[in-house]
């Protein structure tokens, strides 16, 4: 009953309507009288941010901040964590193409839209990264690669919070998500971005087909997540992987076998 209720009350509001009016309000003067309260809120740490508050002309132009060259130093590892956030899971796909995330199955075929892209990808490991509101929410490249494929699929977009993943039909494979697949020097690397509640919007900021570890490729307007899938028998986990855990863009997050 709790579900069905949270899923009814989403559906509500989630529309065409209520998401222009929010998406034009963030991006409107009338938001920049916010931000001081929004860094209170989440605790963001000022320090390193590319700039001072009052340079950002509304809630979402401080939303979609850069950093301060060096706030993130990149660890030597192969494969990088993307963005800034929480490790919600990191595993194996079970079944050879189904995964788990808050207790809800899904399926990599309906995530890709394509079983023979996730015929790829079946018993390989992957990781699903939550962005917060407090979060950074620039994306990076995980490694050094070749974009094989770019393409969008889904269209509204449930949360990608606690309740959200709980609670939403599928969010991750039925959320608007941009999906891109690199070819790495150990092997494939499939990054979904996954668009969060109300706003769909996942800006590339990078748009040739070569990427450099580390190097900035997009950005979310509002919270969302990211989900690494990895060819099998190609990557391992880092130790520091750990659910629940915090991770920042740069650390180390898996090493080529």
């Amino acid at each position: 009953m709790k579900k069905k209720l949270y899923q009814y009350t989403i559906e509500l509001t989630n529309g065409p309507l209520t998401s222009n009016l929010l998406q034009r309000f963030a991006q409107s003067p009338r938001s920049r009288p916010l931000i001081p309260n929004y860094v209170k809120a989440y605790k963001i740490n000022t320090e390193e941010i590319d700039g001072a508050l009052e340079s950002y002309l509304s809630l979402n132009d401080f939303f979609i901040r850069s950093l301060r060259p060096g706030s993130r130093p990149q660890a030597s590892a192969p494969i990088i964590s993307p963005v800034d956030g929480k490790v919600e899971i990191a595993g194996t796909l079970h079944g050879n193409s189904r995964f788990l995330v808050k207790g809800q199955e899904y399926s990599l075929a309906e995530l890709m839209g394509s079983e023979k892209l996730a015929e790829r990808y079946a018993g390989g490991n992957y990781t699903v990264l939550y962005l917060s509101p407090a979060n950074y929410h620039r994306v990076h490249s995980p490694a050094d690669g070749k974009v094989v494929r770019q393409f969008v699929l889904g269209k509204k977009s449930y949360p990608v919070n606690q309740s959200g993943l709980l609670y939403g039909k599928a969010p991750i494979s039925g959320n608007y998500r941009l999906i891109s697949e690199l070819e790495t020097e150990g092997g494939r690397i499939l990054m979904v971005k996954v668009g969060a509640m109300f706003v769909n919007s996942i800006e590339l900021t990078h748009k040739g087909d070569a990427w450099n570890k580390g190097e900035e490729v997009g950005y979310f307007s509002f919270g969302s997540t990211v989900v690494l899938f990895f060819e099998p028998d190609c990557f391992s986990f880092s130790d520091n992987i750990v659910a629940g855990e915090p991770i920042k863009v740069g650390e180390a997050l898996a090493n080529m076998l």
